[in-house]
């Protein structure tokens, strides 16, 4: 069997378990060939091989379902659905999406950018298809990083009372992004390392080998499984919520796998199948990543694992910048921690957690505890920084609003990959945190347009004793580390102008400067405005604009609803201020995954099409005169 001559997984129903092991071994090399060339999610897709191709052997889609928890797992279900010859196009502008999407393929019956969902989502599809009463299996795949959201834990509370059939498999591989901490991991571990487990494990494999599938097998299968109920697992978190177990199993022995998910898919309610496998699993330089660098690459040299992406001279991230500075103000105030759910190497963490090991707090994948636990430190004296995800911050709205926001504490948010992040597309655009926080009393919201202004805002951030957001983007940035900080007015803005200006153009963040830079080039007559805060705004500024009677442009590259502009306006009506705006930004949609240039001229937020716009009101405004 050729992965080229897949076009659905039907096709590999009739083949032997020597011919899917050697479809497993095609699989992993064309994974590492073709990411190294487009980038995308390695580590996970490679440990998933042998589980994918039997969930596929043994399930049929799209008639049964598979929702893969986050979903940037599904490369190998894509390869097994007919998608491979769309590979070269992963993760690009109009090409293969990196996670399940459902108008991609029929087979993809659930798509997700965020963990912990797929339980929720699986038991609605268990109890709609029996409503409707229909025959279908359901079979969502989670792992422990994941099993560990709050969200997981909920669903699982609710699996277990309403008893509805579906098969959940949970692929444990001791890793999510990067390796998982707290209680719950500590359980697996002693589930793992237990010795009943190593029997069971053994005598498992005893009764698959030794009994042909069918009733035996079953027989077979619930002793084990109530050895392990017994001895194991009412220890662990599925006893407590009352569901069965079959496990551990090797996730990389094809024929144990498919023997086993055969038999789970005779059992009558929700059971679980425990499954062991490697993260990283047949490359060497991912299997040995303890750090998450392999989890999502860019693209790199297959044989030597080395990136092609590199950084410009004297630029850093800007997860750098700020964690760099986090680390300067520690060292001056030991009252500052760091908070971060689960995104110590994507956060650029790793050195604050080495030099403060007592101070810097991991709390998994748990967005909404980490921002509550962050305001309860903060009621009782210490600084809390949180780094948080732009796309992931969402899941803790309620918390900022009801924790932090409500009892006006002095939390620092770092809110990371703001703003459009490219390939991941639209489950990972960072474009909705302004619009989702400025509603909130309290508030102070900001991004920087340098790394100096990006220093400087952290040390005026934690001046404060109100809630601080510093928002920055994905990519890099010019650095220089200040020798002294200057605090910034809360509300402040800057500008640069031309020796003669016609239009005025109000934006923010990375975009000030590459406007300004194309000006310069271009000698276009423009005033250049650095908005670097949302919340509160500078409306002396603002005031003094509309003053002048001239065309303002209002250049944003998150959310129109709710964002700048429209704070600009509510004051601007508010005050009865008369001028002309022109508001650029994403209108009410979701953005596509593709690179950036092809994403913002999509968008038409690209900087030749506001030059072109540029000259146009200049051009309008002389045929007027």
């Amino acid at each position: 069997m050729n992965i080229y001559d897949i076009k659905s997984p039907d096709d590999i129903k009739h083949c032997s378990i020597p011919e899917l092991e050697d479809l497993c071994v095609q699989i992993r090399e064309f994974l590492i060939d073709s990411v190294s060339k487009t980038g995308g999610h390695l580590s996970s897709n490679l440990g998933i091989v042998e589980l994918s191709v039997a969930m596929h052997y043994v399930f049929s889609t799209p008639q049964d379902k598979f929702l893969f928890d986050v979903g940037h797992q599904s490369y190998v279900h894509k390869i097994l659905t007919g998608r491979v010859s769309q590979f070269p196009t992963l993760r690009q502008y109009k090409g293969l999406a990196g996670f399940q999407k459902r108008n991609e393929s029929e087979h993809d019956a659930w798509e997700a950018g965020h963990s912990s969902t797929s339980l929720s989502g699986a038991l609605g599809m268990a109890i709609a298809r029996d409503l409707r009463h229909e025959d279908f299996e359901v079979v969502p795949v989670i792992g422990d990083g994941a099993l560990s959201g709050g969200m997981a834990m909920e669903a699982l509370n609710q699996i277990g009372a309403l008893n509805s059939k579906m098969v959940i498999i949970f692929n444990d591989n001791n890793m999510s992004i990067s390796k998982n901490v707290g209680a719950m991991d500590e359980a697996f571990t002693r589930l793992r390392t237990s010795r009943p487990y190593n029997n069971l494990k053994e005598d498992l494999k005893g009764a698959l080998s030794g009994t042909k599938t069918g009733s035996a097998v079953l027989k077979s299968m619930r002793s084990v499984k109530n050895a392990v109920k017994a001895n194991v697992v009412d220890t662990s978190i599925f006893g407590e919520f009352n569901l069965d177990y079959i496990g551990p199993v090797d996730g990389h022995d094809l024929r144990t796998l498919i023997k086993v998910l055969h038999n789970a898919k005779n059992h009558d309610g929700p059971i679980v199948v425990h499954v062991m496998t490697k993260k990283g699993k047949g490359y060497s330089f991912a299997e040995e990543d303890k750090e998450g660098n392999w989890h999502g690459v860019s693209q790199f040299d297959p044989q030597s694992g080395q990136t092609l992406a590199k950084m410009p001279a004297g630029h850093l991230s800007w997860s750098e910048v700020i964690s760099k500075t986090l680390i300067d103000l520690a060292q001056q105030d030991e009252r500052i921690v760091g908070i971060t759910p689960a995104m110590i190497g994507g956060s650029k963490l790793r050195d604050f957690f080495n030099e403060f090991p007592e101070r810097a707090f991991d709390c998994g994948i748990a967005e909404e505890h980490a921002m509550t636990f962050a305001a309860g430190l903060a009621t009782s004296g210490i600084r809390p920084f949180i780094s948080v995800y732009s796309s992931f911050l969402q899941r803790a709205y309620d918390q900022i609003n009801h924790d932090v926001a409500r009892m006006d504490l002095p939390v620092v948010i770092g809110i990371d990959r703001c703003g459009l992040v490219g390939e991941d597309g639209e489950t990972h655009h960072g474009v909705f945190d302004i619009t989702m926080l400025r509603s909130i009393p309290n508030m102070i919201l900001s991004q920087p347009k340098d790394a100096i202004e990006a220093q400087n805002l952290m040390y005026t951030a934690f001046m404060q004793s109100h809630p601080f957001t510093i928002r920055y983007p994905r990519g890099n940035t010019p650095y220089q580390k200040l020798k002294h900080y200057t605090p910034l007015e809360i509300g402040s803005w800057t500008s640069w102008q031309m020796d003669t200006y016609e239009v005025i153009i109000i934006t923010y963040g990375p975009d000030v400067d590459r406007i300004i830079s194309k000006a310069k080039v271009n000698q276009l007559p423009v005033r250049v405005v650095n908005a670097r805060f949302f919340k509160p705004i500078d409306t002396m500024m603002l005031e003094e604009i509309c003053a002048q009677k001239k065309p303002v442009i209002i250049y944003e590259s998150d959310m129109l609803a709710g964002g700048l502009s429209s704070a600009i306006l509510e004051y601007v009506n508010d005050h009865h201020l008369a001028t002309e705006f022109i508001r650029l930004g994403i209108r009410d949609h979701y953005v596509t995954h593709g690179s950036l240039p092809q994403l913002r001229k999509l968008e038409h937020l690209d900087i030749n099409s506001l030059c072109e716009l540029i000259l146009d009101l200049i051009k309008e405004k002389h045929h007027a005169n």
